[in-house]
């Protein structure tokens, strides 16, 4: 792992960053090739946590937040690319920007007002979700069109709370082509960060590494008129205040 405060110079750390062992070192270290910056041990999912974003989808405001699972294989590196499902199709593959909120220390039951010390950092996520399977074909169930291969990029980067004052209030975009699709602010959450932690945790513990995708924005391919799916040549850009953008090109599942 390596470290920046520019983006530009970057040295190695040492240590376990969930022991709180780490530092710093002075070894520089030449970037090849950026990869996802957490390895997540479990992967929450918040739906419906945008109120545009429920208003759009026809959906009343929930009294709780919408929780479900996505698998730790879904994970996708900066600029790798998004593969479409081919094997067991799906023709609707939409995009969904959001912050991501790591844990780093394990947790459970623990007050709001204390939720925020548990927090590692903060990284992009696109939660890539395959509708036809989340709504039709899922059994109920949104897993399966949220847990395919590639179907969450993350990255470029995890900030910590140091270098992001207020994530409840962050300017986030996404754009398809260069073309936006979602424009809104963290702020526009019906849930907030320290309220779903501690809804996550109650009666149940949060492990170091856990990650957790917070809700998208309006915008989104399936809200459009007509609708608008990803396919083969796009690229996807989600970008959120003080951490960067997350690129990722669109291809298809390879059967040969």
């Amino acid at each position: 792992m390596a470290t920046s405060d520019d983006g530009q110079n970057f040295f190695a750390l040492t240590g376990d960053i969930f022991c709180r062992e780490f530092k710093i070192t002075n070894e520089r270290i030449d970037v090849l090739t950026l990869l996802t910056p957490i390895e997540p041990k479990t992967i929450y999912g918040i739906g419906l946590n945008y109120r545009k974003h429920a208003e759009e989808t026809g959906a009343k405001i929930p009294e709780h937040p919408i929780v479900f699972l996505k698998s730790t294989a879904s994970v996708q590196d900066p600029d790798g690319p998004i593969v479409l499902p081919r094997h067991l199709r799906s023709d609707q593959v939409d995009f969904e920007g959001e912050l991501g909120v790591v844990i780093g220390y394990e947790c459970k039951n623990v007050s709001r007002a204390d939720a925020m010390h548990y927090v590692l950092g903060y990284t992009i996520a696109n939660d890539v979700s395959a509708r036809d399977w989340q709504k039709q074909w899922g059994g109920s169930q949104w897993c399966r069109g949220k847990t395919f291969d590639t179907f969450c990029p993350l990255g470029p980067a995890l900030v910590t709370p140091a270098g992001l004052k207020n994530p409840n209030d962050l300017a986030i975009t996404t754009r398809v082509n260069g073309e936006i699709m979602q424009q809104s602010n963290t702020r526009d959450m019906i849930f907030h960060i320290a309220e779903i932690i501690e809804f996550l945790s109650g009666s149940t513990t949060l492990e170091p590494g856990t990650l957790i995708l917070t809700g998208t924005p309006e915008g989104v391919g399936m809200g459009r008129k007509p609708p608008v799916y990803l396919k083969s040549g796009d690229v996807v850009e989600v970008e959120i205040e003080g951490i960067g953008i997350l690129r990722n090109p669109v291809v298809e599942e390879d059967l040969s």
